[in-house]
This record gives structure tokens, sequence and C-alpha cells, in this order.
């Protein structure tokens, strides 16, 4: 979904390489929980774009924020998406209906790759089971998006969890962490839900910002 992509003519505009810099700062600013900085740069982003006069490019940015939110269990429909999706490219509109967790099966090959299998899975029976993706963001997507469909697993939360932990991403950690806990205690495990407290509690210990 690279932003600078999207012009033919090398070297890329301007605008673009702005908007590709702020979407990578916001989003990593997102998932470590840096709420200033993350506004910012989404709003540097949606500046850039906008200097095109293409709603297409503006949905992009946004469906760009949803799938964060997605790895980081926040759902909430994406309403700014949703507010430019009928302009959105059939393959950002297939990607926003898997995020949502409604993918059709007209849309697996319009996913972004890593996502695909995923998406494949979603349509058969029972609970989901990890699917190794490598790129981390895409990883907590796809688990997200499992979750989100009602097909959660054990080991998924535990794939969440660690991939979370690995990349030092306070905000989807905590989210995983939550849900991981409560399944622990639903289980009657005391002893693994008070090693998962523990670390709640030292990933709790610095504010948000």
């Amino acid at each position: 979904m690279a932003l600078a992509a999207c012009s033919s003519q090398p070297p890329a505009p301007d605008w673009a390489l702005a908007a590709e810099s702020a979407t990578q700062k916001a989003t990593a600013a997102y998932l470590q929980g840096q709420q200033r900085i993350e506004a910012l740069q989404w709003q540097k982003a949606r500046d850039s774009v906008a200097s095109t006069g293409q709603p297409a490019l503006a949905a992009k940015v946004e469906l760009m924020r949803c799938a964060a939110q997605v790895a980081s269990l926040e759902w909430d429909d994406c309403p700014a998406y949703e507010a430019l999706a009928q302009d959105a490219a059939q393959e950002d509109q297939a990607y926003a209906r898997y995020l949502q967790g409604r993918a059709q099966p007209a849309d697996i090959e319009l996913l972004p790759e890593a996502q695909r299998a995923v998406a494949r899975q979603l349509g058969s029976a029972g609970d989901a089971a990890p699917v190794e993706i490598k790129d981390p963001l895409s990883s907590l997507v796809a688990a997200g998006v499992q979750l989100r469909s009602g097909r959660a697993s054990p080991a998924l939360l535990q794939q969440a969890v660690d991939t979370a932990s690995a990349q030092g991403w306070r905000r989807p950690l905590m989210a995983w962490l939550l849900l991981q806990l409560k399944s622990e205690q639903q289980a009657g495990n005391s002893e693994k839900a008070a090693q998962l407290e523990r670390r709640l509690k030292l990933l709790q210990a610095p504010a948000l910002k």
C-alpha cells in the first residue's frame, strides 16, 4: 500500500514522499501509544494526499490507519475510511471488508499477499490456527481479523502477544495480554493468569503519551 508507488514517474512527487513518511511515523507512534505524535503525523498524511484532490488516495491513508487499529483490537468500523469508501480502489474496498471480518471469496486475490492465506482459512470450520507471516504488523492484522471473525484460539493469542512484545508495541501488546488474561482466568489457570497480570503491571507503569 506504499503511497509513494502511486506515481509512475520517477522521482516520486513531494506529496507522495511526505505522505509515506507521515503514515509510517503515525503507525509507529500509534503502536507505541504515543497519541500526540500519532495525531500529528496522521494529519500530515491526510494533508499531503488532499493536495492531489483524489479521494481514493485519502481512503488509502485511512485504511492504513484502520489496519493498525485492527492489529490493536480497536474496532470502530473506521468511519473516516467509510466516508471515502465509494471512491476507494477495488483492492482497498476488498481489504476494508477483510479488516471488518467479512471478506468475500472474490476479495481474496485482491488482498495483500500476506493476508490471503488467512482469508482462505476463514472460510473453513473450526478455530483459526496461527498463520506464519514475517512482517510483524501484517501478522497482528491477520490475528485481529481472525479474532474479529470469531475464530480465536490460545495459540493465536500467544502468537499475537509474542509478536507485539518482540516489537515493543505497547498498545497492541496491552490489548492482546488483556484478552489472554481473560481467557486464562476463565479456564481457571491461576498461575498463568498471575504471570500475565505481572506483565500487564509492568507494561502499564509508564503512562501512555
